[in-house]
């Protein structure tokens, strides 16, 4: 598994980083299989330390922790704990939903774009329809079955998650309804 390890304006030692491949690196072989890569990223806010771990997984799930300690040894051991309970969580289902794929998840390139927000507009209409781009990124859109998109999507706690459905070249969408229940977009290709 690859490790980017690193402290945003923060001096990460050599003894930190050994710390998180060792136990990040003991939780992650325990519960996942063929993990690829985890990026630990260190904070600091007011007075306390924020760690947040991401961990890819070759079937396409991504796997997310965040915690913050007055100590930063502290901070990463919550955040891996909560990485460890996650990962507890859906060993089973990652087992179930995983068990007949043989190939890692494809993953298709896209482009993400950030639109200017309209609150700090003192006019009442915006002058005009089009929306500035303030930022553009590439993605990656995975090809999954609906259920692994369930998934992924309440492992890297998000309120939607875009992807291709398996065996179809259409774009779909799963998202967290207001009522707790799961909504799923498909839409129907004319072909």
């Amino acid at each position: 598994m690859r490790y980017q390890i690193s402290g945003k304006q923060l001096d990460i030692g050599n003894a930190l980083q050994s710390h998180v491949k060792d136990e990040l690196g003991a939780v992650v072989a325990k519960y996942a299989e063929r993990p690829t890569d985890a990026n630990v990223v260190f904070s600091k806010h007011a007075h306390e330390f924020v760690c947040e771990a991401t961990v890819h997984l070759s079937t396409g799930l991504t796997a997310q922790a965040r915690a913050h300690e007055t100590e930063i040894y502290a901070a990463f051991d919550s955040c891996n704990a909560k990485m460890e309970k996650q990962l507890r969580r859906y060993k089973r289902r990652l087992k179930d939903h995983h068990k007949d794929r043989s190939q890692p998840v494809e993953l298709f390139g896209a482009s993400s774009y950030i639109l200017a927000s309209n609150e700090d507009s003192d006019e009442g209409e915006p002058a005009s329809l089009q929306p500035m781009i303030i930022a553009e990124m590439e993605t990656k859109v995975p090809e999954l079955s609906v259920g692994e998109a369930v998934m992924q999507m309440e492992i890297g706690g998000s309120p939607l998650l875009v992807f291709r459905k398996e065996g179809s070249d259409g774009i779909n969408v799963v998202y967290r309804r207001e009522d707790g229940n799961i909504g799923w977009i498909d839409p129907q290709i004319d072909g």
